[in-house]
């Protein structure tokens, strides 16, 4: 049963970070932008069956909930607190998290240097920023010298999402790998 260590606020005012003493995806992240998504996975389904949650984001020792706007975070934090206690871990350690946090990739090209270096940058430098409001991003594609990105959990229907953060990737990206880069959300 992982046990909730703290709730956080995240930049997103519809989206709250569960910090967990227990990890509850171990590796790679998981995502589900709809209850559809989460059929086969437990632990979503059962937050989607709380209502009012749009969607589910897990990685490592925390998961995030996005929630419709017509409820307040006062009245959801109890119901969504009950089946996080109740869930199955997946057996990681209580103390701090040790895993880096990794892209998911639609584009798997181990012989394409530029998707390599693109896919280091964003291990070492974006994602642990997002994960630490709550969110990650997708790698959705490439054609030349154009990126595409998705951003999953707190950050998938984040304001700042699509201005600032998207101009800091973009940046980064020029500054490390190609100063040609354009990264597109999709």
């Amino acid at each position: 049963m992982p046990k909730i260590a703290e709730i956080e606020y995240t930049p997103n005012p519809n989206a709250v970070k569960f910090v967990l003493k227990e990890a509850v995806a171990v590796g790679f992240p998981k995502s589900f932008p709809n209850a559809e998504t989460a059929e086969h996975d437990e632990l979503a389904k059962s937050l989607f069956a709380v209502g009012h949650v749009t969607s589910v984001f897990m990685q490592d020792k925390f998961l995030t909930v996005t929630k419709t706007e017509d409820k307040g975070w006062p009245e959801m934090l109890p119901l969504l607190a009950a089946p996080i206690r109740a869930a199955a871990g997946t057996g990681g350690t209580t103390g701090a998290s040790s895993t880096t946090p990794r892209v998911f990739s639609k584009v798997e090209d181990e012989n394409d240097p530029l998707l390599r270096d693109i896919r280091m940058v964003l291990e070492t430098g974006i994602l642990p920023a997002l994960a630490a409001d709550g969110g990650g991003l997708e790698l959705v594609g490439r054609h030349e010298k154009q990126v595409m990105i998705r951003y999953v959990g707190a950050c998938g229907s984040c304001p700042s999402s699509l201005t600032g953060t998207l101009v800091a990737i973009e940046g980064m990206l020029q500054k490390e790998v190609d100063p040609e880069i354009v990264v597109i959300s999709v």
